[in-house]
């Protein structure tokens, strides 16, 4: 017999997690349905861990109010998680910023975030930064999180976790969906049934909302690359230089590392078209745009770009600043191409098909995984 859940979630990331387990609390059964073989392993992780506050989108506004309005909540529940003791500053470049020292401040006025300006400071360049803010944001620690909420499912009896397990066909039923799914590798195929299904595939979003019978959404992607490295100096220092090609250095949470990246250096393959199509998919099988696979493990991942991005960064500290590099994750990384000119990521949860119900959730902040308590209906 197959057995039935009121919800099947895909993807087994944060905003998929943190659905299964809001789902659960209000009674409702819920299959989770991962393919990799573990959960957390793509952009939950890899991440520049930074708890957004609104600074980052000044040409945002829905975007940096969304973020700033999600902040106060997820810092008290995951207190033990957040690093709030460093000092976390956003830089102005002195060439090519698409935002000035004016509009930066008025932006911080209007949204009512705090800015403080910083005239001199004995680790930075002032000869590559036209205006330094002292601001108020965090970062949280991924890989905390990720084991605190394994923890939490499994102590969940209404969440069935299935792990390296794929829909791979889906069909509407009499009031509920039909899934047929897949164990990676394996031949043998598992149905189950569920009134409701949610997509938190993220980058996979539109190779699962076609198994749905859904329309594709508008995306871009990019293979990205965060480097991780240690600096003495910096340890409790977060700097964002923008807002243009620049990049972000700050604490990764509790790790005791900090996460680099570069507008220019972090994004090494970028597809415009809507399922994310890379010719490195071509060097091997286990990836393909329709099925992700881990890039991390991938033998075509593309080669660090650490040692640029440290160049780049390094220009806005005092010559006392040194780096020493760690190591690098990869993911695949989505947007959606109406935001390629403002840079706002929003997050949407949207309602494509009703009787039976399936939603599809697209976000790329932390901050707003409790969207889904808004949009949900049970």
């Amino acid at each position: 017999m197959r057995q039935h859940f009121d919800f099947a979630i895909i993807g087994g990331g944060i905003f998929g997690v943190y659905a299964a387990l809001y789902l659960a609390r209000h009674g409702q059964s819920v299959c989770l349905i991962e393919k990799e073989t573990a959960l957390f392993r793509k952009a939950s992780i890899v991440n520049q861990a930074r708890l957004h506050s609104g600074y980052h989108y000044p040409r945002s506004v829905a975007t940096a109010r969304m973020s700033d309005d999600n902040k106060a909540r997820f810092t008290v529940e995951h207190r033990d998680f957040i690093n709030a003791g460093f000092e976390a500053y956003y830089a102005i470049d002195r060439f090519g910023s698409f935002t000035d020292s004016q509009q930066f401040e008025r932006f911080c006025n209007f949204i009512n975030i705090p800015c403080e300006r910083i005239k001199t400071h004995p680790l930075f360049n002032f000869e590559r930064i036209e205006a330094l803010y002292k601001t108020a944001e965090y970062s949280f620690d991924p890989i905390l999180i990720a084991n605190f909420y394994r923890r939490r499912l499994e102590a969940e009896k209404k969440v069935t976790t299935m792990l390296q397990t794929a829909v791979i066909k889906a069909v509407a039923g009499n009031n509920c969906w039909e899934l047929s799914l897949q164990r990676t590798g394996g031949a043998e195929i598992i149905h189950i049934t569920a009134d409701q299904a949610i997509n938190a595939t993220y980058a996979g979003s539109n190779a699962v909302n076609a198994l749905f019978g859904v329309d594709d959404i508008p995306l871009m992607h990019e293979i990205s690359e965060m480097a991780f490295l240690t600096a003495p100096q910096l340890s409790n220092i977060g700097l964002t230089v923008m807002d243009g090609p620049f990049g972000s250095l700050m604490p990764y949470g509790l790790s005791g590392l900090l996460s680099l990246s570069s507008v220019i250096y972090t994004h090494h393959k970028v597809s415009y078209a809507n399922l994310p199509a890379f010719d490195c998919q071509g060097q091997q099988n286990t990836c393909r745009p329709d099925f992700l696979s881990d890039c991390n493990a991938c033998p075509a991942k593309p080669r660090s770009n650490y040692a640029k991005m440290i160049a780049q960064m390094g220009q806005y500290f005092s010559e006392e600043v040194t780096f020493r590099y760690f190591t690098s994750f990869f993911t695949i990384k989505s947007k959606l191409k109406a935001n390629h000119i403002d840079d706002g990521r929003p997050t949407e949860i949207s309602l494509l098909k009703d009787n039976p119900r399936f939603y599809c959730i697209f976000a790329g902040k932390i901050n707003s995984i409790y969207e889904i308590e808004k949009a949900i209906s049970f």
